[in-house]
């Protein structure tokens, strides 16, 4: 039996800039309520096309 939380049980939240889901990651954990981009080009994009 498998030890842990299930992918599909990890919170998600939508990306500021492309509007995309992303889940939890284990890096983001001290700092989730602040993560808004999905990805580091994402985060350079701003939310300046969105």
């Amino acid at each position: 039996m498998p030890n842990g939380i299930a992918k599909r049980d990890l919170p998600s939240k939508d990306c500021a800039a492309c509007g995309r889901p992303f889940s939890w990651r284990k890096k983001w954990a001290r700092d989730w309520a602040n993560v808004r981009y999905c990805s580091d080009a994402c985060r350079a994009k701003g939310t300046r096309e969105a």
